[in-house]
């Protein structure tokens, strides 16, 4: 499988107002990113600071915002075969087999052979071979989440976005789909953007790790992760990044050294 050449995603000037009830609600206020080809970026901030907005926006299920999102030269004006999204939960269709899940995934005007092709391209990338046949409710929680990550894949997305995936998984099965995404990350070079309430995630996976301010969201830092590949999550590095992006939430960085480690 041949990595794809991607493009920059430019964010400037981005606020989102949703008007609800009580009145108008402003969720995001002034972002302003750029997110390299082939770039890992994680987003981290509190509960309802509009990360998960902010990847709707990027992914065009949300149309109304001021500022502008492109991704290349193209403005994004709704969903598109260029970005793909995994959620959460893997949504899958319970009716469909892996293959078939994937291959829903698929743009119709691909002809029946290279559909075939690329499904089972994609599953080999995501490691089911045995189970292409297999049900959703025949699956693990990690194996379902590979399937959607695959069916994100499928149609070779310029953009990965990935709306906290591996929040409903155990610890352990979450590290190993940590490990997952950052196999298929390097096989494909797709830019991919994170969120997640999960700081060791964050630093783990991310080239660069986005802090978020409460409510309305913007972003408060941007902290660079230069560390080598693979990360220690337990080496002097990784726990002083830690702690200074704990620092953004909590306060003073010196107070914090024994809470982090």
């Amino acid at each position: 499988m041949t990595a794809q050449l991607g493009q920059t995603l430019t964010i400037e000037r981005l606020s989102k107002t949703f008007h609800i009830e009580a009145g108008p609600l402003t969720v995001l206020q002034d972002i302003s990113l750029a997110v390299k080809p082939g770039e890992f970026v994680s987003i981290v901030g509190g509960s309802g600071c509009g990360k998960s907005t902010l990847l709707r926006l990027i992914v065009g299920l949300e149309r109304e915002y001021e500022g502008t999102i492109h991704l290349g030269d193209a403005p994004i004006t709704g969903p598109g075969t260029d970005r793909g999204i995994v959620f959460q939960e893997s949504r899958l269709l319970p009716w469909f087999t892996v293959e078939q899940n994937i291959a829903f995934g698929c743009g119709s005007d691909l002809p029946a052979a290279a559909r075939r092709q690329t499904v089972r391209e994609h599953i080999a990338l995501v490691g089911l071979e045995a189970f292409a046949t297999a049900y959703p409710h025949q699956l693990s929680g990690g194996m379902q989440q590979r399937v959607a990550i695959a069916r994100a894949l499928v149609n070779r997305p310029k953009a990965l976005l990935l709306d906290e995936p591996f929040g409903a998984l155990d610890a352990l099965t979450r590290i190993n789909m940590q490990q997952e995404i950052l196999r298929i990350w390097q096989s494909e070079r797709t830019t991919v953007i994170l969120v997640t309430h999960d700081i060791d995630e964050a630093i783990f996976l991310g080239d660069r790790v986005v802090v978020m301010s409460p409510r309305p969201g913007s972003i408060r830092r941007i902290v660079p992760i230069d560390l080598p590949r693979p990360r220690s999550r337990s080496s002097f590095e990784f726990i002083d990044i830690r702690k200074k992006i704990y620092a953004e939430f909590f306060g003073e960085e010196e107070t914090l050294l024994d809470y982090v480690i």
